[in-house]
């Protein structure tokens, strides 16, 4: 137990928690997220990573960064087959926490509260700029949220928003520096003006 000036804070050791890693396309939330679980797995906990089945951009069984880098995952098609599949986890690692389905806050909730670590990467808006599938929610649940930043394309600020630059109007569209690019604010208005 700590204690502070005027008040008794209980810290439990069966608990675990959630951290979400967010941002836009390019901003590096895959690459916080290998590096998280690297240093999970230096420590010898243990790891368990997952992403969803659709996203076979790179390899079906790795999670890969934009840059390359790359650590082993399993694909599943529900958040529910995350409970299945990380008996006896200490750490589990969630990539493109957008594309699962709306139970994965209610999962993640279950795992921590089993004492399980959760670190979660996803996009937190979608091309238009609106809450992007359980991410939103998710935050709210988390005892860390970390939005990283890429570089504005068209200006060099700082860029929190996914242009995409071809014609599609739905939501889940998988690609990469062909379909989309990072934006600040003012040059993603900008061009939805156009």
């Amino acid at each position: 137990m700590l204690f502070s000036e005027d008040r008794l804070v209980r810290r439990d050791a069966s608990y675990g928690s959630i951290e979400v890693i967010c941002g836009s396309m390019f901003s590096g939330k895959t690459e916080e997220l290998i590096r998280q679980i690297r240093r999970a797995q230096l420590a010898k906990q243990g790891v368990e990573i997952f992403k969803p089945a659709i996203d076979i951009r790179y390899q079906e069984e790795a999670i890969v960064s934009h840059d390359g880098n790359h650590i082993p995952s399993t694909s599943v098609d529900s958040s529910s087959a995350i409970l299945l599949l990380c008996s006896g986890t200490k750490v589990v690692g969630i990539d493109e926490a957008q594309f699962f389905d709306e139970e994965l806050p209610d999962v993640c909730n279950q795992l921590a509260n089993n004492g399980v670590r959760v670190i979660a990467a996803g996009l937190d808006m979608d091309f238009k700029g609106r809450p992007f599938g359980p991410v939103p929610a998710l935050m709210a649940l988390a005892e860390h949220v970390t939005k990283v930043h890429a570089v504005c394309v068209c200006c060099g600020a700082p860029a929190t928003y996914s242009y995409r630059i071809i014609e599609e109007k739905n939501q889940l569209l998988l690609g990469q520096k062909e379909s989309y690019e990072p934006r600040c604010r003012a040059c993603f208005y900008q061009g939805r003006k156009t």
